[in-house]
């Protein structure tokens, strides 16, 4: 029984768009829920630099239509949040079918990241897609009906790969985990957990014995290169190395043994970085908006914490002149854009290599079909036998004509070249998070020590006032 909600995402209160995009693109993308990164696939961009690209596309969005996009009741990301019935489909078949929505609601207008999630007992996806189009002219706008659209697409995917679907779905923002009550069921693979750790709890003498308990708990063994277990009513046999840290065929025997020490896996909840910096709050201006007694305690206590690790992060890195701050903020700005850019100028040069490869498998197809039209002495007659592979072939000689190279270059060579800037795309996506992260740092560690010492410092000032 799959189900759907489309969710529009504006700016996060009190920050801004980028920030949100980063925020709600990393909770998407969670290593710990998305199998290590393996369930995550995006298009227009690419996963690891996704928030990038698509902050990219909003800025020259800003530049076509001449002026800024960042508001706080502007939505900048839309979410389909796809949750299918537990037991029913497997993570990589979810992945699949949630791209395919994905791309067929978007029209493949947009930049989008569909990251499948397994820390539930119902396997869902999270689909964000920018509200800017990839060739940053317009905006996604939410129509009358959207949800439904949404709904009646992915039950045609389902019903087309054997999924059960809701016959007649309850409107209202209640999300799969809802439906299913508090008590979700557990998936097999924390089932199977469960009964092993209840089993080690015994502390079997052997490995045959701890076998033994396991086939009377239920469980049918398979073993061989890899030990499998299955359930009652199971389909398929679950691996041991598929649980995780401490429940391998190794550990367990080494438990059993009196080795080392069989420990229940704990679930460790996804946690921001607790030492992280964040720009302090204008106090003020937030009295003068409307805000409360109330918020005003909570933000002087939070400028306090966000000072405190602003000076630490400035002590640490012994930086005590003001324009040092601003060489390395600058610094660092540049190199993030610098990455951005060479990262862009790869994926560019990447497409015009796959239309090249494309226009030269299209000549070599339809030269032979040219070249009758030519000897006909260009006959309307066969033109019009033949119009689809006559204009294709045009097309393809018009390319060749716009190459600023004599020779068109050969297929090896294009494909050469891709693959170096494929891996070249790779080396610098790595650079580019590490940059990110950095310029970040260094922007909110400057704007919070021109809060702290009164707006615009100028540049013969001296940051010891601060600490």
């Amino acid at each position: 029984m799959a189900t759907t909600r489309l969710i529009p995402m504006h700016v996060i209160k009190g920050q801004t768009v980028a920030h949100t995009v980063h925020e709600r693109l990393s909770y998407a993308i969670n290593p710990e829920k998305t199998n290590s990164g393996q369930l995550v696939k995006a298009y227009g961009c690419e996963p690891e630099t996704a928030a990038g690209e698509m902050l990219l596309c909003k800025k020259e969005y800003e530049t076509y239509i001449g002026r800024g996009e960042e508001k706080k009741s502007d939505i900048v990301l839309y979410q389909i949040r796809q949750s299918f019935k537990p037991g029913e489909i497997t993570p990589e078949k979810a992945q699949e079918i949630g791209f395919e929505l994905a791309m067929s609601f978007t029209k493949g207008k947009y930049q989008f990241v569909v990251a499948t999630h397994t820390d539930h007992a119902h396997i869902h996806n999270h689909i964000i897609f920018n509200s800017t189009s990839i060739d940053h002219t317009q905006k996604f706008r939410n129509f009358f009906g959207s949800s439904e659209a949404v709904r009646k697409i992915s039950d045609k995917l389902c019903l087309e790969n054997g999924l059960s679907i809701i016959e007649k779905p309850k409107q209202g923002p209640s999300h799969y985990g809802k439906w299913l009550g508090d008590k979700k069921p557990l998936s097999w693979q924390e089932k199977l957990r469960q009964i092993i750790d209840a089993v080690m709890a015994q502390k079997p003498a052997d490995f045959d014995t701890f076998l033994k308990l396991m086939m009377e708990s239920g469980y049918e063994v398979k073993q061989g290169q890899h030990l499998a277990f299955k359930a009652s009513g199971q389909q398929k046999f679950t691996r041991l190395r598929s649980l995780g840290e401490g429940y391998s065929e190794d550990e367990l025997r080494s438990a059993i043994l009196g080795k080392t020490v069989h420990a229940p896996k704990a679930k460790v909840p996804y946690r921001k970085n607790p030492d992280k910096i964040n720009l302090l709050v204008d106090i003020q201006a937030k009295l003068q908006a409307g805000k409360g007694p109330g918020y005003e305690r909570w933000a002087k206590v939070f400028n306090l914490k966000q000072m405190a690790q602003t000076i630490n992060f400035l002590t640490e890195n012994n930086i005590t002149d003001y324009e040092t701050l601003v060489e390395k903020t600058k610094a660092a700005t540049d190199r993030y854009h610098e990455l951005s850019q060479q990262i862009k100028d790869l994926e560019k040069r990447m497409a015009e290599i796959t239309e090249l490869k494309k226009h030269i498998i299209n000549y070599a197809k339809t030269k032979e079909i040219y070249t009758a039209y030519r000897e006909s002495g260009f006959s309307g007659r066969f033109y019009e036998a033949n119009a689809e592979d006559i204009l294709i072939h045009q097309s393809a000689k018009q390319a060749f004509s716009l190459l600023s190279a004599k020779q068109i270059p050969a297929m090896k060579n294009l494909q050469l070249e891709y693959q170096k800037c494929s891996s070249a795309k790779k080396s610098l996506s790595a650079d580019y998070r590490s940059m990110k992260n950095i310029m970040k740092q260094s922007v909110i560690i400057k704007n919070n020590v021109n809060l702290i010492m009164g707006a615009s410092c100028p540049e013969d000032k001296k940051i010891e006032r601060v600490l």
